[in-house]
This record gives C-alpha cells, structure tokens and sequence, in this order.
C-alpha cells in the first residue's frame, strides 16, 4: 500500500477503505511518509469530501493514535458536553457541577481559546492556583472523589488529531467538516465517555456563521458518534450575540458562580440547564429531557451544584475562597464605560467584534504563545431588544493597559447597532435539536 495511491484514489472520487484510512492515519502518525503527501491527500478530502463510514473510520484510527481513557471500573455513566465555541460561552463551568451534583460521572477535557473565542482551560486558570494540567491517575482520583474533572489534553490522547490539525492549519484545510468532526470526535470519544451533547453555535459570534453549515457539521459529528456506539444529541444555538452579559475570563467565572446560585443571565441560565438536561437524559438519570430539566434546577436550588465546583476547585488546587467571594478573582485596574451615541433599541451586537475586542485588551490570543490577563474583559449592559437612551453605557470596558484601549473601544461601538424602533428581538436560543441516540424522541423546549 503506497500514500500517493490513496491519494489518487481520493482524489478521484473512491470510499476508501478501513485499512487504507488505518494506513494514512498510522503512517503519518508515524512519520512514514511527508507532510506534503499528508496535505496532498487533506486537500483530496476537503475537496472530495468523505461518506459516513470513511468519517467514522477516519475518527477511529485517529482516537486509536494513542492512549485512551477507560473509566469503566467507576460506577455511573459518563458523558460530556462540547461547544464549537462563541462570545461569552461558559456553559461548561456551570454545566459540569451541575451535572455532577446530579450524579453522573463528566471526565471533561477541554481547550485554550484562540482568535475571538475564548477557552475553558482560560476561565478555569482564572481562579487562582487552579490545575488543568493532570496526569491520569490523578485525574481518576479527582473524578472519583467528586464525579467531575476539569483538564486539558495531554501528548498522548491522539496525537495523530495534533499532528494533522498543524498541517491543515497550514495548507488551507481546516474548514473540511469531514476533518472538524474527526479532530473533535477523536477527541472527545478518547475521554472514556458513554454519551456526548454538543452545543454547535450559529451567528455571527461563532466558526459557523450559516445556520446551514453548522446543521451540516452537527449531523456529520451525531451520526459519526452513533456509528461509534455513543449517545448524541446536537442542540444547534445561538451566537449572534454573546453568550451572557460578561465576555473575558475571570468575570466569566464571576457569571457563572451567579448562575450556579441561583442567579446569572437568562440566555446563559437557560442555556446551561438545557444541556444539562440532555446530559441526564442521554445517562440514563433521567426518563425524559423534562426531568433532566428540573433535576438540574433542583441542583441549582438546593446549592449542591454550586458546592460542586468548589470540590473540583479544591481538589485541582483552585482557591475555593475566590469563588465564595470574587473580589478574590483577578480584578482590572481600571473602567472605560462606552456609551451610546442615539436613543433607540439595540438591533443588533455583532458578536465577533466583541470578541475580539476583549482579546485586544489581553483577555484572549492571537497566536497559542500568547499570555493571557484573566482580568480584563467587558460586560454588556445591553443586548439584543433591549432599550436605549442617548449617551446612556451599552457596557463597561475592564482594562489593564491604554495601549489599545482606543482600537477595543472602536470594535464596541461598531458591534452595536441602535434602530430607532424595536425591529428586532433575540434569536431563538436553541435553533434545532438533532437527536442520534437510540432513546425515544424527546422534545426540547
């Protein structure tokens, strides 16, 4: 077997095969053969694209690249959730203890934000002397002890994923959504779990801007995952605007130890329960996505999901003291409230430009080497709907540095739209469920 032939096969149009797929992911894992091979062959697939088993396949031998996690010898299903990533998305940090408390296992292994979304392993560094960075003995002792852990990936949870991901990075083949649902699957399926929600955004604050492409991609991972053997639900969401009303990362932990009391926004709020609810569902706690719902608020109300996150907080040696009280929390030195410039009705946010309005300030990176400031961030004191007086603050910027408070300022204000009429409300927030597990049809609110 020869890559150039796989290559040609490809490139004009055959399902290939297991083995041939086991071949490429194997050889190049292995560095058998060169990475303009590798790009030729990633180029074939972004044009050609790939059937439902060749994705599967593709999945398969890259999570088999290397170790993976087996939890079996712990009692209780394991599941997990996992976000394409937007402005504002926290749900992790809220959803994981809730869900925990509820008494589920979730092995949760996260990313680094890049460009104008942020990262979860960004938030949790954010509480001080948080550890991300686990080796496996210790993460199951965490998991065991408190039913939830809150790590990064390690060198050896599928480095074939690592290593292609370098090269389509380079050669203009990342946007394959064959190739996204390999990386993502391979990934999330090396965690050991039995059932995975995937909240895929939409809008203008997330990677899938069409609502048609990120459908598209949700299929491709639900029933990727279901010919692996796993339970899936893809809720497709919102990002059209930020997420909540705190975009930077240690005022996102603020927000969510909000919602996990009790509080918080209603978008972020509502949003965490419903994945909460799919993650009950799809592990068995509950009958129905309804009493997932009510198990997770129940979790809420009696502050058990809360405490939760003070356990895992401990146990990866977080400063518990800083979420009971956040002024303990990384705090910017200084405020710049940006106010509007006409009377109206907010008709729009375009959430990417806050995104990165928040990055120029230090609170995201531009390339993986850069260093964050988890302090700095912006809180929206006025979203999609909402009215608006004349030079009354839309938000307040939290900065460190005046170096490029001017260039985030001016991000701000043309993410707004003012219209002088209410022509717009908020986008629906849960836009479509896509169901691939075997369970019966359950409805989403």
């Amino acid at each position: 077997m020869r890559i150039v032939d796989l290559i040609r096969r490809k490139r004009d149009g055959h399902e290939l095969t297991r083995e041939e797929i086991q071949f490429i992911v194997r050889g190049y894992t292995e560095a058998q053969f060169p990475d303009y091979q590798m790009s030729a062959w990633l180029m074939t697939v972004l044009l050609r694209g790939m059937t439902g088993q060749e994705i599967a396949t593709l999945t398969e031998a890259m999570l088999h690249s290397g170790v993976t996690l087996d939890w079996s010898d712990l009692p209780g299903k394991k599941v997990d959730k996992h976000s394409t990533g937007g402005v504002g998305d926290k749900t992790s940090l809220i959803l994981a203890p809730i869900v925990a408390a509820g008494g589920l296992l979730v092995p949760m292994i996260s990313g680094r934000g890049l460009g104008h979304t942020g990262g979860t392993l960004d938030k949790l560094e954010a509480i001080p002397g948080f550890n991300v960075n686990l080796a496996p003995d210790r993460m199951r002792e965490v998991l065991s002890k408190c039913g939830m852990v809150l790590v990064g990936q390690t060198e050896k949870i599928v480095p074939a994923d690592k290593k292609m991901y370098a090269l389509r990075d380079v050669t203009g083949t990342v946007e394959s959504p064959a190739l996204i649902c390999a990386s993502i699957m391979s990934k999330k399926i090396a965690e050991g779990i039995d059932a995975l929600v995937l909240d895929v955004k939409t809008g203008s604050g997330a990677f899938m801007k069409k609502e048609a492409d990120a459908i598209h991609l949700a299929k491709l991972m639900v029933e990727t995952g279901v010919r692996i053997g796993k339970r899936m639900v893809a809720l497709i969401t919102d990002m059209d605007q930020p997420l909540g009303l705190y975009v930077g990362n240690a005022l996102e932990v603020i927000e969510c130890v909000e919602v996990l009391k009790g509080g918080g926004p209603a978008d972020l709020r509502d949003l965490s329960i419903e994945l909460s609810a799919w993650m009950f569902y799809l592990g068995d706690k509950t009958a129905s996505v309804d009493e997932g719902r009510k198990l997770a608020q129940q979790t809420i109300t009696n502050g058990s999901a809360f405490e939760k996150f003070c356990e895992v907080t401990q146990l990866q040696g977080g400063n518990v003291d800083a979420l009971r009280d956040p002024r303990r929390l990384p705090t910017a030195r200084n405020r710049r409230e940006i106010r509007s410039q006409a009377a109206g009705f907010v008709h729009t946010i375009q959430s990417e430009q806050v995104g990165i309005a928040s990055l120029v300030l230090g609170g995201g990176r531009e390339k993986k080497e850069d260093s964050i400031d988890p302090a700095v961030g912006i809180v929206l004191h006025k979203k999609v709907g909402d009215a608006v007086a004349n030079n009354e603050p839309i938000c307040t910027l939290h900065y460190n540095s005046d170096s490029r408070l001017s260039e985030a300022e001016s991000l701000i204000r043309s993410s707004y739209a003012i219209s002088a009429s209410r022509t717009a409300a908020p986008a629906k927030l849960i836009r479509q469920v896509i169901e691939g597990s075997s369970k019966p049809a359950a409805q989403a609110s």
